[in-house]
């Protein structure tokens, strides 16, 4: 299992609310902030990105990138959050 960061760009708010379902269905998964989130799956980035692409219109963009070594960010949602980016990326 890998954690995977997703950033995505949609301007139509029925889309932005699929895209929370639809990432929350990896059953792991962390809200960064609004337009971007953390899951782990086993699946590759690629596959992350077209399960997403089902549901959203262009001109939206997805970004999917399998998260690295290090990280570093300021003002999550709380602490919770804090600590679920600790522990997977």
């Amino acid at each position: 299992m890998t954690c995977h960061i997703v950033t995505f760009d949609v301007k139509n708010d029925d889309s932005r609310g699929s895209i929370y379902e639809r990432l929350k269905s990896y059953g792991t998964y962390c809200p960064i902030h609004d337009n971007c989130w953390a899951i782990v799956t086993d699946q590759t980035a690629v596959m992350v990105r077209d399960h997403l692409m089902e549901i959203i219109e262009s001109p939206d963009k997805i970004f999917v990138i399998k998260s690295g070594i290090e990280s570093a960010w300021s003002s999550t949602y709380g602490q919770g959050n804090v600590d679920w980016l600790k522990e997977k990326l």
